[in-house]
């Protein structure tokens, strides 16, 4: 079929609408847009995932060892409420996995604290330098006592401890891998050092055919 002149200035005309879009947007004519940021939901499967612990059992777990707690009206139903510190130290990592152990004790300490609404106390030992500090320029009076006075600093009941430990394995034909994840919470008295409540663990089992690293 023939091209008249008219039609030929239409399709140059089209065209260098075409490539001036594409000039404009930053993207190759005729290329598929790129993907901007995404927003997750954090209690989901994220697009990148892996063998090892991962946003979503952050959540679950903590939810699950809250819960179980909470249950226990033996700690949590007395009438003056117990101390507990519930920080990383005594919270320790023996998986292959690297992974940040604040982000696992901070979500548990705040929705913890958010759900005992009251019945517990935490106690703050990653504050101890600031307390000092100012506790410090109250008693060489250069500022006054506060508004509450002065009080001994509290001491602590319980100590949340913690540990995760894991179990890797690979087919070499498949090149899958595979982990067994295991994450355990206790509380500790710090009197007697009796374990006085211990969740039930929290056991993850997955495996790729991709090796994700989970940091």
């Amino acid at each position: 079929m023939a091209v008249t002149r008219k039609g030929v200035r239409w399709i140059a005309q089209v065209f260098s609408a075409g490539l001036l879009a594409a000039t404009l947007s930053g993207q190759p004519a005729g290329a598929k847009p790129k993907e901007g940021v995404q927003d997750l939901d954090p209690g989901q499967k994220g697009v990148v995932d892996g063998v090892g612990i991962a946003s979503r059992d952050i959540a679950s777990m903590a939810d699950i060892a809250i819960r179980d707690l909470l249950s226990r009206g033996d700690i949590v139903n007395r009438p003056v409420p117990p101390r507990i510190v519930v920080d990383s130290e005594f919270f320790r990592n023996q998986s292959s996995q690297r992974i940040d152990r604040d982000m696992i004790t901070d979500a548990l300490r705040v929705q913890l604290n958010r759900a005992a609404a009251g019945r517990l106390r935490f106690l703050s030992r990653e504050s101890m330098l600031a307390v000092g500090r100012e506790r410090e320029l109250k008693d060489q009076g250069i500022t006054d006592s506060g508004t509450m006075g002065r009080r001994r600093i509290s001491g602590a009941d319980y100590q949340f401890v913690g540990k995760i430990t894991s179990l890797d394995s690979r087919n070499p034909k498949s090149g899958t891998y595979q982990r067994r994840t295991q994450i355990i919470f206790e509380l500790v008295d710090l009197e007697t050092d009796d374990v006085v409540w211990t969740g039930e663990p929290y056991i993850i089992l997955r495996a790729s055919d991709e090796d994700i690293v989970n940091q």
